[in-house]
């Protein structure tokens, strides 16, 4: 589900860097793991030139949201449908433009920001269907239905840089970083049903 939910936001922002720069001059956007090298394509893993790359650096639980009953209750058929609730993650996300000429980078970087500062909520609903459905994971199980994806923009500290390009490989690229929250996880599975506590009886004597 975490691959479909950043391939969605790939090929949004595709949509757009396209619908409004113009195909003259193409950003490509891709998923990758920069601490796999860079190459001139995306073959043999690792991250291609001259595009824009989205990496996931953490996940983090958003323990804010974990109060949530482990059942749910239908009024209509008197049962409840008992079940683990989802987990709510949040992504840091580094957006990384991996050009060889800085001034293309920088160029590139700055429409990704203005992408986000003009979406940073996507859902069914404002997202088009082509880009829920292409490069989508084949299992049906990876696939999101239901989904809200929130983009804030995160700052790290000059000491978290530091640390950070350290771990992928020493050598930093313009990039900026969010917080993509919330995605929730959960299982599709039926869940364990059982009738609901109808009434209680208190007068209990023993003989």
């Amino acid at each position: 589900m975490i691959s479909h939910a950043l391939t969605i936001v790939v090929n949004e922002m595709s949509k757009h860097l396209a619908d409004a720069y113009g195909n003259a001059l193409p950003i490509p956007v891709h998923l990758g793991n920069l601490a796999e090298g860079f190459g001139g394509n995306a073959s043999g893993g690792q991250v291609p030139r001259d595009s824009l790359v989205l990496s996931i650096v953490n996940i983090k639980e958003d323990k804010n949201l974990k109060n949530i009953p482990n059942y749910v209750r239908d009024d209509v058929t008197l049962t409840a449908q008992y079940q683990n609730p989802p987990i709510f993650l949040n992504l840091q996300v580094l957006v990384t433009a991996t050009h060889g000429s800085y001034s293309d980078a920088l160029l590139s970087l700055s429409r990704a920001i203005r992408f986000f500062q003009f979406r940073n909520v996507f859902t069914p609903e404002n997202v088009a269907p082509a880009s829920i459905t292409t490069k989508q994971p084949l299992n049906v199980l990876d696939q999101l239905e239901v989904f809200k994806l929130v983009f804030d923009l995160y700052s790290p500290s000059m000491e978290e840089v530091n640390h950070l390009w350290g771990t992928l490989g020493g050598k930093q690229y313009p990039f900026v970083m969010y917080v993509l929250r919330m995605l929730d996880l959960k299982f599709k599975a039926t869940p364990e049903a059982g009738s609901l506590i109808l009434s209680v009886v208190r007068n209990i004597q023993h003989k």
